[in-house]
């Protein structure tokens, strides 16, 4: 199949268009007209994963492998060796990252991973009702998410409402209309912030919260006439991988 079929059914699922300005989502390795046997998808691209990818193949990843410009190509370092082995294998590579967390994967981690039924949704802001205790709620969400740590900031014994962003989204805490915010990447300053406000926070870890990108998408991709295999990359932090068809 070719590249620009597959490009075009991605983006008749979540618009390309969708996007950030200083996001990199889009076709970054490859053309339109390279034909593919397979594709991986994952939330990231790194060397032990191009390593097992068959040559011909395209990866979908949900974070660019390229953001800024680049000055030079050095194949020691990130990201250029991964560029330089996807070019030597035939791979082909498309990000889906700001457009898809809009369109699906708050959206999925809130109903598939979490269990809960979806209020509203605004850009990367998902709501949902709780309606629980607060430390029964983020041991759910610590087994769910499989965080191996939890931190938290409790300002409430009761939780009713709860918004997320999967990945990071602690920009975001002001403009919260809830009980509870679920987030990654959270940080002391940010912490403190939110305990004077009275806002409750759980981090759900960015690779964690994340990871799902390639379980979500495969069940879009289902029906086309070739494989999609799910081939998540490594947590950097706990060294964790998984590659099943």
């Amino acid at each position: 199949m070719r590249v620009g079929k597959i490009y075009s059914i991605l983006n008749d699922l979540s618009p390309f268009e969708l996007q950030e300005e200083w996001d990199n989502s889009g076709l970054l390795v490859g053309s339109y007209n390279d034909e593919v046997k397979r594709i991986y998808l994952s939330l990231d691209l790194d060397l032990e994963l191009v390593e097992k990818i068959e040559s011909n193949s395209l990866v979908i990843t949900h974070h660019p492998l390229i953001f800024k410009g680049l000055k030079q190509l050095d194949f020691t370092k990130y990201p250029a060796n991964i560029i330089q082995k996807m070019i030597k294998k035939d791979l082909t590579l498309i990000c889906m990252h700001t457009n898809f967390d809009k369109t699906h994967l708050n959206r999925y981690v809130v109903r598939d991973i979490l269990g809960y039924d979806v209020i509203s949704c605004e850009d990367y802001l998902c709501y949902f009702e709780v309606n629980e205790n607060f430390d029964d709620f983020s041991k759910k969400v610590q087994d769910r998410l499989n965080l191996l740590h939890l931190k938290t900031v409790k300002c409430a014994e009761f939780v009713k409402k709860v918004a997320i962003t999967t990945g990071a989204g602690s920009q975001m805490m002001a403009k919260i209309q809830a009980d509870c915010f679920l987030t990654g990447d959270l940080k002391y300053h940010e912490a403190f912030e939110a305990k004077q406000n009275g806002l409750s926070l759980i981090d759900i870890g960015h690779f964690e919260s994340e990871v799902f990108f390639a379980e979500c998408l495969s069940k879009d991709l289902k029906n086309l006439s070739i494989k999609a295999i799910i081939a998540n990359s490594k947590n950097p932090f706990d060294d964790k991988g998984i590659m099943n068809e």
